[in-house]
């Protein structure tokens, strides 16, 4: 199935028919989260969910109405060149896409340096990473940034944002990138200030951050504007709205090398040039840019749980020849997949074609790539496992990442967050430490571990395709690095002590913090029950905030007592592949209607054991999520979006709520958002509560029970029952009334 395109730039808003809409896309992230494994393929073709990330940037640009793209390559470029001129989009009508190549650059602002060289950008652009994945539309921010352009030539680029509500105490999102914090003019949408929590404050003790988050805005920003706006809770979707004078400024100042660290805060300082920034922010749409392992995780994730729709799985828009099923609880399986009777494959699963997998195995929340032989006994949960893996018997693989061409043998067990590059070889019985990085290429003694520039430093400077390799010959198959012969050479010795007896491979030596934090594994529940204590004491470290990324949200702690643990993660996922139903039916995807959902929902509560209690409260959230999603600047606003909500989607709940007890635990359910995940519902709360009584969705007699049940509760849980109190007696005495009119009969 093909998606639906936009067949000029003028259906986006472009008023200049002869200039088609370009994008900037940069096939280099000039960034290392990803080695070992970008030392021998650039991040760009690094499968997710087995495509190709490019193919999502590509395919969105597409079916938004861009007409060019340039896609700038610097290291590994004959990769990514030979992948383009061999995939489909040579052949696309009204849409080209033309790679522009230089082995010099070592930043972001070098590649748009050279590309204004080039002199091939003709008007406004969108400039974009290939590791980007989005659906928004293009034609309102394109709009709002050619409307600045005709009142104002100084306004260079639009960012767009969307909301992400950071965690409370770790300041990061679930993505695993810093929170930032803007400052925005509200009535122009303009950018004043930008900075992230660890530019903004360092690495120091709790006292400082607080410190450090103590914004010094310039008198000059708060000159004639009534208010201005500071924002913690969004994501920068690292999608911008430029015109050509922003390549201009980047060959005029050669200190610009970082997109954000630099051009946008350099420009935002800049008071003799004058030139602006605005932000465009985006409601139901999603857009994420994977720049480290975990926001891979989580992406993949909101792929196979239709977040990303039409960029789903079952949409072939990168392989539209191999035929592919959508089954229950988000299980897809392409063509030509072998399973023995006795195979369990759990949900939020992709199987790729020529896959076999044998009997008792188990694989659960998992992408399999194509071509992979996986023997019997097998246990496989929440990882990524690309082409041709070959699995022994009795292996275990947790929250890992195993690339093309890796082989583990009988009995090997691989911990949380290892990575194993291409063709890694594990002997039989090995245990992989947690947060291994294994490759055949080996490490070189200088080389450091921060997240700096530089990801491909060596590999751009003309001398090689990729560091030395001596399995690397040059070639290049299908975007992937070619490696001569099946059979590993006999000269490398590998340490059996990395990689177990008769394996190949060497151990890359990491800063473990940082593969806390952005690893794919979930954290353990000690590390986060150890810094909550030195949080407590006053004495937490900014380095170990760093390592708890986005783990409440996305990864429930484990190792502490598992069987919690366990039942902690089960709940956390069956609410999300509720919301992920009701997200289908929202959207209006084919053949998600409310009886579908229904369906669904009842067979997610059988094979996970729930009640109906726990589906009215996973949908009643999907719901207000629905709700804080779209516009809103106000309570009155977001009440208005409730209303909406309740009216269209109310008796889609209702079919859940079975019993007074469902009622009250929705009830219930709304206190712990309000005081938790989502306070800006908490003084809405009465007024929500009426909606839903007066839309049959709660009953009075739940109300009132709910209400009794907190008499003999902590003053600290009363706040939301006093918030109701005139509404309570209101029905209290109108059901004492009726009591009375039945009596007089």
């Amino acid at each position: 199935m093909a998606l639906k395109r936009a067949t000029r730039a003028t259906d986006i808003g472009d008023d200049e028919a002869d200039v088609p809409l370009q994008a900037v896309l940069l096939a280099d992230s000039f960034a290392q989260q990803f080695r070992p494994i970008t030392d021998e393929r650039p991040k760009v073709l690094l499968p997710l969910v087995n495509v190709p990330m490019i193919d999502y940037t590509l395919e969105w640009l597409a079916s938004a109405g861009v007409e060019e793209v340039l896609v700038f390559c610097c290291a590994h470029a004959k990769q990514v060149t030979s992948y383009l001129e061999h995939s489909r989009w040579t052949s696309q009508s009204n849409f080209t896409v033309t790679p522009i190549e230089s082995r010099d650059c070592v930043s972001a602002g070098d590649a748009l340096r050279v590309i204004d060289q080039r002199n091939v950008v003709r008007g406004d652009f969108i400039l974009i990473s290939g590791d980007t994945v989005s659906n928004m539309s293009l034609k309102e921010v394109l709009k709002e940034h050619q409307e600045r352009r005709r009142k104002d030539k100084l306004a260079v680029m639009t960012m767009v944002f969307r909301r992400s509500k950071p965690h409370p105490l770790i300041h990061q999102t679930r993505l695993g990138n810093e929170e930032l914090l803007l400052v925005i003019d509200p009535s122009t949408k303009q950018l004043l200030h930008f900075d992230s929590l660890k530019e903004a404050g360092g690495r120091e003790s709790a006292r400082q951050q607080t410190l450090a988050r103590q914004v010094v805005l310039e008198r000059s920003i708060l000159a004639d504007r009534p208010a201005v706006q500071l924002c913690l809770d969004v994501q920068d979707c690292y999608i911008d709205i430029c015109s050509p004078e922003v390549l201009l400024l980047f060959t005029d100042n050669f200190d610009y090398q970082h997109l954000r660290r630099d051009f946008v805060k350099g420009l935002l300082s800049d008071e003799v040039m004058g030139n602006k920034i605005y932000t465009h922010e985006i409601f139901g749409d999603y857009a994420a840019r994977i720049d480290n392992m975990r926001a891979y995780d989580v992406v993949s994730k909101d792929i196979i749980h239709r977040w990303t729709y039409p960029m789903v799985p079952d949409i072939r828009f990168a392989s539209p020849e191999t035929g592919i099923k959508i089954g229950r609880s988000n299980i897809y399986k392409e063509d030509g997949v072998v399973l023995a009777p006795t195979t369990v494959i759990g949900p939020s699963t992709v199987l790729g074609t020529g896959t076999s997998i044998g009997d008792k195995s188990i694989v659960r929340n998992s992408v399999i790539g194509r071509g992979c032989t996986i023997g019997s006994n097998v246990n496989i949960e929440g990882s990524h496992i690309w082409n041709n893996v070959t699995v022994g018997d009795n292996v275990q693989i947790r929250h890992a990442v195993i690339c093309d061409g890796v082989v583990l043998k009988s009995g090997a067990i691989i911990e949380p967050g290892v990575l194993l590059s291409f063709k890694v070889v594990i002997g039989e019985n090995f245990t992989v430490p947690a947060y291994s990085k294994i490759s055949l290429v080996r490490q070189r003694p200088e080389e450091d571990s921060s997240d700096e520039e530089l990801e491909y430093a060596e590999a751009a400077s003309g001398v090689a395709e990729s560091p030395p390799s001596p399995f690397y010959d040059g070639r290049v198959v299908n975007g992937s690095p070619a490696h001569g012969g099946d059979e590993l050479p006999e000269s490398p010795r590998w340490d059996p002590s990395e990689v177990g007896i008769a394996g190949a491979g060497c151990n890359w030596s990491a800063g473990q913090d940082e593969e806390w934090r952005h690893s794919v594994a979930p954290i353990p529940s000690e590390r986060i029950r150890e810094i909550v204590a030195r949080e407590e004491e006053g004495e937490l470290e900014d380095d170990a905030r760093d390592m708890t990324a986005s783990s409440t949200n996305d990864n429930i702690a484990e190792q502490v007592d598992d069987d919690e643990a366990d039942e902690e993660d089960e709940s956390a996922f069956f609410d999300k592949e509720v919301e992920a139903l009701f997200r289908r039916a929202v959207t209006g995807e084919a053949g998600a209607h409310e009886d579908h959902v229904v369906l669904e929902v009842n067979s997610l509560k059988l094979a996970y054991d729930r009640s109906f209690s726990d589906c009215a409260g996973a949908m009643f959230t999907a719901l207000l999520n629905l709700a804080s999603e779209r516009p809103h600047t106000t309570s009155r606003d977001l009440l208005q979006n409730c209303r909406q909500v309740v009216v269209q989607w109310g008796p889609l709940l209702r079919r859940f709520l079975k019993s007074q007890d469902d009622e009250m635990e929705v009830l219930l359910v709304f206190e712990e958002i309000c005081v938790e995940d989502n306070r800006e519902f908490a003084p809405i709360f009465a007024s929500v509560l009426q909606e839903l009584y007066d839309k049959d969705v709660i009953s009075e007699e739940a109300i009132i029970a709910w209400a009794s049940e907190k008499q003999q509760a902590d003053e600290s849980d009363k706040v939301f029952v006093k918030q109701c109190e005139r509404f309570i007696q209101w029905l209290e005495e109108a059901s004492e009334e009726d009591e009375d009119d039945e009596d007089e009969e």
